[in-house]
């Protein structure tokens, strides 16, 4: 098995969403299975780039430039849906990036745990929300979306409690704030399998953002 920060390094190197994604969960497992025996993984160092791959769609706009579609009509409803898709998206890198970036500060096996855990359950975040799209007839990158994601990720890419505080505290608990009210609108739209994935994201999310108190 390679360094778990090599493994990082590779997730954040991937474009494609969907092979990011089975990537992650496959590296994932591998930590797991690693893990259950007992063993303690080598951290290794990594080389991350300063932005990840990505896909050439979607477009990535300011964020007064992001269309605005109601969010009870169907058109809305892929707005939502694409949106989440994007923020989780940046979510698997986000939690991977820390693995590779700060690879110079020795922190407990238990870290690597949480964090690995957590970027895997942003992956299937990620894939949930593309199904849902796709059972709508679009798919991630059918929209454009917002360039700031990452900026969070640049500004703290030198300060590793910054770093700490900013995804689980700020960005995921943002996530936390919005989401009822997105299940709210597909139960009136009664898109059950968007209720059900949303439902899914708002319960694994709380246990993220428990992960930055500890």
């Amino acid at each position: 098995m390679m360094p778990l920060a090599q493994m990082a390094e590779a997730v954040l190197s991937t474009a494609d969403g969907r092979e990011k994604t089975a990537l992650s969960h496959q590296f994932a497992a591998q930590w797991r299975a690693a893990r259950a025996t007992g063993e303690k993984p080598e951290i290794g160092t990594a080389n991350p780039p300063m932005q990840p791959a990505r896909p050439e769609k979607p477009e990535l706009l300011s964020p007064r430039d992001v269309p605005h579609r109601k969010p009870g009509s169907p058109e809305g409803r892929i707005a939502l849906l694409h949106a989440v898709a994007h923020i989780e998206l940046n979510a698997v890198d986000l939690h991977w990036d820390i693995i590779a970036r700060f690879t110079d500060i020795k922190m407990p096996i238990g870290f690597y745990d949480d964090w690995v855990k957590s970027a895997d359950e942003e992956s299937k975040h990620f894939n949930l929300m593309c199904d849902c799209l796709e059972a709508l007839g679009s798919h991630y990158g059918a929209l454009p979306a917002h360039a700031g994601m990452w900026r969070a990720a640049e500004d703290t890419a030198d300060d590793f409690m910054g770093r700490l505080a900013v995804v689980p505290m700020v960005l995921e608990a943002r996530g936390l704030d919005v989401t009822p009210n997105m299940i709210k609108i597909f139960k009136q739209a009664k898109a059950t399998q968007a209720v059900e994935a949303l439902e899914t994201i708002y319960a694994e999310e709380v246990a993220h953002v428990a992960y930055g108190s500890k």
